[in-house]
């Protein structure tokens, strides 16, 4: 029985890699590893079958902790593992170096001892930087230019993977991706937090002007993709994963509203973040020739499944709005 471990596997995307995983290989194992901070939910595995699947509760950074709860000789090590969010890593970058810096770093070093075949870190295309409105798309030679915390600790991961291919021949492989959306993810990001805000008539703060242009990918299209780079990626390669489907922070916004029936008044433009990124791009160019990946969920169909995913969870993202996330948005958004 083939065995993968997955770090962060209670978070948004990692929780849906371990369901389509096990979805799509009857004999497969997985044994998750998540801390539980503010953004992980066993909630979030709900379901699962429990018999091809062990969750442990462990530091990423606890390099004794990981040795432990790491079989010897398992098929592959899929690191979603990080602080994500953006606003979180201006207010306290430290646990952003943490956990995506040290942590992948404890992770590669167990991952050999043990002899797990394959690394796959799960990075972003943030570390690149922002593109002006005419640039082409990013692939994979563009240079690293990170503009926050969050994506200059992503960067750093990324070198340390690449390293531990070139140092030590580590099979290591590295995905690059552009915005996720999909069910479970965290409101603090645009469309659950728009989503979840709007189903209240509450407020939708956007930033700036509201014309930031990202490029969205339905969250099992990301998952079937990393499958592929884990079955025929090259050792040492990078792969970036989009859907080419850019648009404009706005529109998301107001195709988020027009869904639920509610008014365009509750848009808020408040104060731009610090260094705020104007535009990604990913051009996924080599993972569609090499390994043959497409993305299959349209942007349209995609937002309308994650909404009706939220209309029927709504105690889900109650729960989660609660606590910690509260005091983060009163803190952020407050002054704004």
């Amino acid at each position: 029985m083939p065995t993968y471990v997955v770090t962060g596997g209670a978070g948004f995307i990692g929780s849906n890699f371990v369901r389509l995983a096990l979805e799509c290989d009857a004999h497969l194992k997985i044994v998750t590893i998540d801390l539980l901070t503010y953004a992980g939910n066993l909630e979030n595995l709900v379901g699962v079958p429990e018999e091809r699947h062990a969750f442990v509760r462990a530091d990423i950074t606890d390099a004794g902790a990981m040795a432990d709860a790491v079989p010897d000789g398992a098929d592959a090590l899929v690191n979603f593992a990080a602080e994500t969010h953006v606003d979180r890593s201006i207010l306290g970058p430290e646990a952003f170096v943490r956990t995506n810096v040290v942590g992948t770093q404890v992770l590669l070093d167990v991952a050999r001892a043990k002899g797990v075949k394959r690394f796959l870190q799960v990075s972003t295309d943030e570390v690149y930087g922002s593109l002006g409105p005419d640039d082409a798309a990013f692939t994979e030679s563009h240079p690293l230019a990170p503009s926050s915390p969050y994506a200059a600790s992503k960067a750093g991961a990324d070198l340390l993977v690449l390293a531990a291919h070139h140092t030590y021949g580590q099979h290591a492989l590295l995905t690059r991706c552009s915005n996720n959306y999909g069910p479970y993810q965290f409101p603090e990001k645009l469309i659950p937090l728009m989503l979840s805000n709007a189903l209240e008539d509450r407020p939708l703060p956007v930033y700036g002007d509201g014309r930031q242009v990202r490029d969205w990918i339905y969250t099992d299209d990301h998952s079937r993709a990393i499958l592929a780079v884990l079955e025929g990626g090259r050792p040492g390669a990078v792969y970036n994963i989009g859907a080419r489907s850019e648009r404009f922070n706005i529109d998301v916004v107001k195709a988020i509203l027009g869904e639920l029936d509610k008014p365009e008044s509750l848009v808020r433009l408040v104060e731009d973040r610090p260094g705020h990124d104007r535009r990604y791009a990913i051009d996924p160019t080599r993972i569609e020739t090499e390994l043959g990946w497409r993305p299959e969920v349209a942007f349209e169909d995609g937002l309308a499944r994650t909404i009706q995913w939220y209309r029927e969870h709504e105690d889900w993202w109650r729960r989660v709005k609660d606590g910690s996330y509260r005091e983060f948005y009163d803190t952020w958004y407050g002054g704004r």
